[in-house]
């Protein structure tokens, strides 16, 4: 009977939007007896600009989509129907958002690798687009900073600096510099701009004096309360209770928006982070995930406990296409397609992706040269998360499964590809890509895991609306998440190691009698299917390690995916060839060992 009255009082219905730059996409999940599933998607332009300049608009027009094909009245004198009777209504509608450009922060510290760090990691933690870091020693003039915060237009400032100790109070000069800039709001026109100050408490009534008048000032605990510690989470959630307050209440449409919601609104890149978090704490396992869109590529990690993020700005698969031509290299690009670069305007061709972002691939070149500037985006943004995700050495820690980042420079990165559980995948570039083992070659050549690691997609970038959706129903968001969100690849098997080209690397041996061996510099796909497991021994040769140490065989448990088990015997560090000769013919070995492209274009 206990059981039963639980039910009943469950949520039976759930609509969730997330309003992206350019598109709205909704979501229905429905209770099916014990279990949450999803049943429509529905999406449609975003409406925060000029026209329309409501986003209101666009949230419905993709609900009316989730109308039709659900074949339920979901709406009623423009507004969504709570809760449900019958056939009509949803029992909760949740949102995020990252339509006018998302939470655009700058923030400022003493020193550029210490405390203008430690604002760096608080702001990326509550899903914000870091647009600069300014400190006294960046080796700009005075000037110079406060013309560069008067053309970035930021939605607020983090400013921190100094111990609670310290009487140094080098930090009001900053806050002078952000007085003097005077910003204009980005959005509204009577729009105050936040300041959040989390620095030394000796400066606190000097930074009041300079900035509370022109500025809306708020004060959080420091940052760095000593130069060992870092507390993120106070403005962690500063910031986020600044971005529903302020910076979306100024937004065409956000005030109504807030009023349907029933959680407040999360920045997507925070609604992401926050789903990952969920269900790593509840498997248990290390993962990885990214975010790849057409201006910045996101990068989530969660090992041990700790969750991470960072944001690549200037990396992405269409605004920022040249950036990552620019950053990466001509060779390091031309490394994945010779064999399809060759006699084209590599240039010409990016540049045509910046100027027409909506464009996809119509030709299977095309195609090969998109996915090779994405592998080198994944490579770099990563190797950025790398850098920041260190962890404290031998200090007092101040953690929750929440705060991201803390850590002191000079600490060991945190993020450990050899105990990696999970990869997950998420954007255009990969969640659509024709071929599921293309998504898996960009994630391995990208993110080069090692040992074990199971490499998954988003299917339809549902990540978002599950994330905010999990802060009233956790339960509901990790089982429409595993079900429905997250398409299995298959496990890779990438011994880390050097050795002779064509010498035995690893051998594999399942219990259902199978075997296969991969040479080194070669890789190799095994059949098992979406739902199949199999326990399988992993052998590697001598100078080759699998997660037990050279040489040393592991068992473990594999599941199964559209792929299938994917062996990459390349070694790490990963080396494509020294000659464009090498690198054409090692692709296209690589390219049709695991059937990646149609053989035409090998």
């Amino acid at each position: 009977m206990a059981e039963a009255q639980d039910r009943a009082q469950q949520p039976q219905s759930i609509l969730a939007t997330d309003c992206g730059s350019t598109t709205t996409k909704a979501i229905l999940i429905q209770r099916e007896g014990d279990e949450y599933r999803l049943q429509v998607r529905g999406e449609a332009p975003t409406t925060v600009e000029a026209p329309y300049e409501d986003v209101t608009r666009g949230v419905l027009n993709a609900v009316a989509e989730v109308e039709e094909l659900a074949g339920r009245q979901l709406l009623e004198d423009g507004t969504i129907i709570r809760p449900q009777h019958g056939r009509r209504g949803v029992d909760i509608y949740v949102s995020t958002s990252s339509a006018g450009g998302g939470l655009q922060m700058m923030v400022a510290g003493l020193v550029r690798r210490m405390t203008a760090e430690s604002a760096q990691r608080a702001a990326l933690g509550a899903g914000a687009i870091v647009m600069d870091v300014v400190s006294l020693d960046d080796k700009r003039h005075p000037h110079e900073r406060i013309q560069r915060m008067r053309e970035l237009r930021p939605d607020m400032i983090l400013l921190s600096g100094g111990t609670d100790d310290s009487r140094d109070k080098r930090v009001v000069q900053l806050a002078e510099q952000i007085a003097a800039a005077n910003i204009r709001a980005r959005l509204g026109e009577d729009y105050e701009l936040p300041i959040i100050y989390a620095g030394s408490r000796n400066a606190r009534e000097d930074i009041r004096h300079v900035l509370d008048a022109t500025t809306a000032l708020f004060i959080e605990d420091n940052l760095r309360p000593v130069l060992e510690r870092e507390v993120l989470m106070p403005a962690r959630r500063r910031i986020q209770k600044l971005f529903l307050d302020h910076v979306m209440a100024q937004a065409p449409g956000y005030p109504r928006l807030m009023q349907w919601t029933d959680a407040p609104i999360m920045p997507t890149p925070a609604a992401v982070g926050s789903l990952i978090q969920r269900v790593a704490e509840q498997e248990r396992i290390n993962v990885v995930g990214v975010d790849i869109g057409g201006a910045t590529t996101d990068v989530f990690s969660v090992f041990g406990g700790a969750f991470n993020r960072t944001v690549s700005a200037n990396l992405g698969m269409s605004y920022s296409i040249s950036n990552v031509l620019a950053d990466a290299g001509n060779e390091n690009v031309l490394r994945w397609c010779r064999h399809a670069a060759e006699g084209a305007n590599l240039g010409n061709r990016i540049r045509n992706k910046m100027i027409r972002p909506t464009t996809i691939p119509q030709l299977l070149a095309d195609l090969v040269i998109e996915q090779a500037l994405a592998r080198e985006a994944l490579r770099l943004a990563f190797e950025q998360h790398k850098e920041l995700a260190a962890g404290l050495k031998g200090v007092q820690q101040e953690r929750t499964i929440s705060d991201a980042f803390e850590q002191t420079v000079g600490g060991e990165s945190l993020v450990n590809m050899m105990e990696l559980d999970l990869l997950i995948g998420s954007g255009g570039v990969l969640s659509h890509a024709p071929r599921r083992v293309q998504a898996a070659m960009m994630l391995i050549d990208g993110f080069r895991p090692e040992g074990v690691t199971q490499l998954a997609v988003d299917s339809i970038f549902m990540m978002p609306q599950l994330g905010v959706l999990a802060t009233v129903n956790a339960e509901a968001a990790v089982q429409v998440f595993e079900a429905d969100c997250l398409i299995p690849l298959g496990p890779c098997i990438a011994p880390v190691g050097r050795g002779k080209p064509g010498e035995e690397c690893v051998r594999l041996r399942l219990s259902d009698g199978r075997e296969a061996s991969c040479a080194f510099g070669e890789m190799a796909l095994v059949p098992l299917g979406r739902g199949e497991e199999t326990e399988a021994v992993i052998d590697p040769a001598r100078h080759f390690d699998v997660g037990a140490g050279r040489g040393r065989s592991v068992t473990r448990r594999l599941s199964g995916g559209e792929v299938g088990i994917i062996i990459d015997a390349r070694g790490r560090p990963l080396e494509v060839g020294e000659t464009a000769e090498v690198q054409r013919a090692n692709v296209q070995r690589w390219n049709a060992a695991v059937g990646a492209y149609p053989e035409e274009a090998l």
